[in-house]
């Protein structure tokens, strides 16, 4: 992985193997921010488990093995209440045959580039904490 900034913008290329929610995390901690708006991604990814959170708030996991055109990709990334980085992503896949694939990702990785573009928000507190009765950590504003 490698970034750059430009203020409180950050363009990161992550490369071939690495694990894309690990990789934006390890970056939280080495820029040392707390809070971020993941604006947009694009790259090609493999070994891709997305899904959806149900009404009874549970999430349905897919996965999506082979190569595919990752589309795009947003959400944010925050601090945990013990203050780790959290990120939560959502995303659009396109496989070889045109198929377009989407919601929560839980895991991809990255099979020949990931471009992902970072907004910091350096005045923002956000912090996730568990929800009653969902497999979700929700955000909490200070």
């Amino acid at each position: 992985m490698e970034w750059t900034r430009s203020d409180e913008d950050l363009l990161v290329r992550i490369d071939p193997g690495e694990e894309i929610h690990a990789s934006l995390q390890k970056l939280a901690d080495e820029v040392g921010f707390n809070a971020a708006a993941i604006t947009s991604g694009i790259g090609r990814t493999c070994n891709n488990v997305y899904g959806y959170m149900n009404n009874d708030g549970i999430y349905i996991k897919r996965e999506l093995e082979n190569p595919s055109e990752l589309v795009s990709l947003s959400g944010n990334i925050a601090r945990t209440q013990e203050g780790n980085a959290f990120t939560h992503i959502h995303c659009c896949w396109s496989d070889d045959d045109n198929n377009v694939h989407a919601g929560h990702m839980f895991s991809s990785t990255v099979a020949v580039v990931a471009e992902i573009h970072l907004r910091i928000m350096s005045q923002a507190i956000m912090t996730r904490c568990p929800l009653a009765d969902v497999q979700l950590l929700g955000l909490q504003f200070s």
